[in-house]
């Protein structure tokens, strides 16, 4: 292969977006860049307005990249990973930029696949225009819509930190039309990829492996629809249509009984309506952190290998999505010697399974030359609870990123100029 068909070196660009995921890759070949972008998108900015963070970053995306994206991936659907490609009608928003970048592939998971039937198992190629949606994923986001709703009409009736949760997961799990649209609609080619598969740079980056490593297909692994019921689609949907219907007037059950207003409710009863309300709101929390689970599970997992070296991108891929990967042999080889690891979920303690940690042998509890690079995307106080060791991120494995490896947190950048954190890599 002739030395200018190997980049020389690589440039990472880890972007401040808040609770939310954007990495710009630049390969350096002789004479010419590649550049590959990986998820945009954000539920929470520290300066109040995601839009306008995001905005910036796509200005900064596209001078960095010379007005011209060769790639875009999409890990997948949550909002703090493609709200960014949200378009509008001035057509001067994050999204509209990165499309008019006119990037030459799009990678997505194999759920995307807008051919995919609501028992679809496996991605049916490449290809179309239609709506990239299952209609199981679709009612599950609708629920997730119907729950957003709900704690905006009845906020009195969720406790501080529960309506906390409900509001970030039913925000995160929207459907984000918009954005899915778009990135269906700014490259004529399109992969929807799964453990295996060609991953679709192959032509964008000459002299780069890139290997998919998840989600798996349901073929492959039934793991990542953990969540899922007897008959997914019907069991959702008619979810979404109870809490989509909940509280009109026309649902009331006695509609001639004597009711009260909350503040002037019996003594005796109050302990019953409370208990009540806390009972709704554990209910409604748990099916929609399935929902959240299952989004996380189809994340698309990709290790590129350039040169010498070995880059992890993982989306938010939870525990069910990498089982069956690192069931695999050959994984324990392929994943050991790697150089730069972009930490799953924000610094969710189950996007970083302890297996997979183990396996890389760059790290190090002391400095060393070739000492594993770790990058964390991360907001902290918008997700998960402290004192049930749920917070993101997780303590414990930002201790284990601090001591084991060169850890680089977008939360440490204080630039309102630059909200980023730039890396040059030697290939």
């Amino acid at each position: 292969m002739p030395a200018d068909a190997q980049p020389q070196s690589l440039a990472i660009r880890a972007y401040k977006v808040g609770f939310g995921d954007c990495t710009l890759l630049t390969f350096r070949y002789t004479g010419k860049n590649r550049h590959v972008l990986i998820d945009c998108g954000s539920t929470g900015s520290d300066d109040g307005s995601i839009s306008r963070t995001l905005k910036r970053v796509a200005e900064d995306i596209s001078e960095r990249c010379g007005g011209k994206l060769h790639a875009v991936v999409a890990t997948h659907r949550h909002k703090d990973h493609i709200g960014g490609f949200t378009t509008s009608r001035s057509k001067n928003s994050s999204g509209d930029l990165i499309a008019n970048l006119k990037p030459d592939v799009v990678i997505q998971p194999w759920t995307e696949d807008p051919k995919a039937q609501p028992d679809a198992v496996r991605p049916t190629g490449v290809s179309s225009g239609a709506r990239a949606f299952t209609a199981a994923l679709a009612s599950m986001q609708s629920l997730a819509a119907a729950a957003l709703k709900e704690t905006q009409r009845r906020p009195s009736a969720f406790g501080r930190n529960m309506l906390k949760q409900l509001r970030f997961l039913g925000e995160d799990n929207i459907a984000n039309r918009s954005a899915v649209v778009n990135l269906m609609k700014m490259s004529r080619r399109r992969f929807y990829v799964h453990f295996g598969s060609v991953s679709g740079l192959e032509d964008v980056l000459p002299g780069v492996q890139v290997r998919v490593l998840g989600p798996p297909t349901l073929e492959q692994s039934g793991e990542i629809r953990k969540h899922r019921s007897e008959d997914e689609q019907e069991y959702w949907h008619l979810q979404a249509l109870a809490h989509g219907h909940a509280g009109k007037a026309a649902d009331i059950l006695f509609p001639g009984a004597k009711t009260y207003a909350e503040r002037s409710l019996p003594p005796h009863t109050r302990w019953f309506v409370e208990r009540m309300k806390s009972v709704r709101g554990d209910q409604l929390l748990e099916i929609v952190r399935a929902l959240d689970t299952a989004m996380n599970n189809t994340s698309v997992i990709l290790l590129f290998e350039a040169g010498s070296k070995k880059l992890l991108f993982s989306g938010d891929a939870q525990i069910e999505n990498w089982s069956y990967a690192l069931n695999r042999p050959e994984m324990a080889e392929l994943l050991a010697g790697v150089d730069v690891y972009k930490v799953g979920h924000h610094g969710s303690l189950n996007a970083t399974p302890k297996s997979l940690w183990k396996l890389f042998e760059k790290r190090s509890r002391s400095a060393a030359q070739d000492r594993l690079i770790t990058i964390l995307s991360t907001m902290a106080g918008k997700h998960g609870d402290a004192r049930r060791g749920t917070e993101v991120p997780r303590k414990k494995l930002v201790d284990a990123l601090r001591s084991e490896s060169n850890m680089f947190s977008t939360q440490t950048i204080t630039s309102r100029t630059k909200p980023w954190l730039d890396f040059e890599i030697e290939l």
